[in-house]
C-alpha cells in the first residue's frame, strides 16, 4: 500500500471538507490539527478548493491534504499543483486514475460494484473508496465484496458518522473512513472553528476508544504480590488469580511479582487500535518507546510511553 495511504490508515478518519471561501481554509486546518486529526479531503465542488488546498499545505506542512470529488484530469492536475497529496473521486474513471498513477499521486476511486473494483485492480490499485457507503449496503456489502477480492482494501465514505464508524473500522480490510460530521458545511459557514476542533477530538477519541484496563503495582517479590492481591480480594471481593509474573485482583489491579517498568508500577490504557493510538500520541507530542512494542500476527498489541507519569509507566494495550 502507498505510503500516503498508510498514513491515512494510521489516522483512521479522513474529514471531507467543503470550502466555499478560501478564508476558511486556514482556521479549518488549524482546528483539525488541534483536534488531533491532521488530514483533510478538500472537495473540488467549489471554486475555493484549489486555493484552499494550497493554503492548508503552506500553513500546515505537516498536514496531509488531498482533493476529493475529482472528476477530470484537469481537476487532478490543478489539485496536484496546489499541493494535494492524494486524489479521491466518487466513481471509477480510468482516465483520471491513469493520470494520477503517471504523476505518482495515490488515487482512490469510488467503487461499489465488482466491475469497478476489478477495473481499479487491473490498473494496480489495492485501495478503493466505497461510495456511497451506507446507500450501497454499508459494512455488510463491503464484507461481501471483500470476500472474492482478497487483496483489496476499502475507504468507505457516505453515511459514516460518530455512531457507526467504530463498527466500520473494526473490519480489518477498511483502512479508514471518510466523514464530514465534524466539519459540516454549516459549522464552516458559521465560523464555528472551536466546535470543529471539539468534534474532531471527539471523533478521534471514538475511533481510538481509550479506556483504563488495569493498574500494575510493583512488588518486591511474589510474597508481597500475593499479599497485595489478597488485600483487594478480602476488602473488595476481587477474585485473585496468579500468573507467571503477576497476581491479578479482579481485572483492574495487577500485583507484579518483581518490579517492572515504572518506579511504582504501570497503568494500562486499552485502545481499539494500538498503531493508530501511537500515531495520535505522536501528533500530540507524546513519545512512545518502540523498543517495548509487542506484536501478535503482525499487529502491535502493547507499547509503553517513554515518560513516566507520577512514577508510573504507561502502556497502550490492544482491546
Amino acid at each position: 500500500m502507498n505510503a500516503v495511504l498508510e498514513k491515512i490508515q494510521k489516522l483512521g478518519i479522513v474529514p471531507v471538507v467543503v470550502l466555499n471561501d478560501v478564508e476558511d481554509a486556514e482556521p479549518v486546518a488549524k482546528a483539525l490539527c488541534a483536534g488531533g486529526l491532521p488530514v483533510a479531503e478538500v472537495t473540488f465542488r467549489t471554486d475555493a478548493a484549489e486555493e484552499s488546498i494550497r493554503i492548508m499545505k503552506n500553513k500546515f506542512p505537516e498536514m496531509l491534504v488531498g482533493a476529493g470529488t475529482v472528476l477530470t484530469t484537469e481537476q487532478a492536475e490543478r489539485a496536484i499543483q496546489a499541493g494535494a497529496e492524494f486524489i479521491v473521486s466518487p466513481g471509477f474513471n480510468p482516465t483520471v486514475v491513469k493520470y494520477c498513477i503517471d504523476k505518482g499521486v495515490p488515487v482512490t476511486p469510488g467503487c461499489n460494484n465488482p466491475s469497478a473494483m476489478e477495473g481499479a485492480m487491473e490498473l494496480g490499485l489495492d485501495v478503493v473508496k466505497f461510495f456511497p457507503a451506507e446507500a450501497s449496503g454499508g459494512l455488510k456489502a463491503i464484507k461481501a465484496m471483500a470476500a472474492p477480492y482478497v487483496n483489496l482494501k476499502f475507504m468507505p465514505t457516505g453515511g459514516i458518522h460518530e455512531k457507526n464508524i467504530e463498527e466500520y473500522l473494526a473490519f480489518p480490510r477498511i483502512i479508514a473512513c471518510g466523514g464530514s460530521w465534524m466539519v459540516s458545511s454549516d459549522l464552516v459557514k458559521n465560523k464555528e472553528f472551536d466546535k470543529i476542533e471539539a468534534l474532531t477530538r471527539e471523533a478521534v477519541m471514538t475511533v481510538l476508544g481509550f479506556e483504563l484496563k488495569h493498574v500494575g503495582i510493583n512488588c518486591e517479590d511474589e510474597k508481597e504480590a500475593d499479599q497485595t492481591a489478597d488485600f483487594f480480594s478480602k476488602a473488595f471481593g476481587f477474585s485473585a488469580k496468579s500468573g507467571n509474573s503477576s497476581v491479578f485482583a479482579g481485572t483492574f489491579i495487577e500485583a507484579l511479582k518483581t518490579p517492572y517498568l515504572g518506579t511504582k508500577g504501570h497503568i494500562a490504557i486499552g485502545t481499539n487500535n494500538v498503531e493508530r493510538a501511537v500515531n495520535y500520541l505522536e501528533v500530540m507530542g507524546i513519545s512512545v518507546d518502540m523498543e517495548t512494542a509487542k506484536y501478535k500476527d503482525g499487529k502491535m498489541t502493547v507499547v509503553y510511553l517513554k515518560e513516566e507519569v507520577s512514577g508510573f509507566a504507561v502502556h497502550l494495550l490492544q482491546k
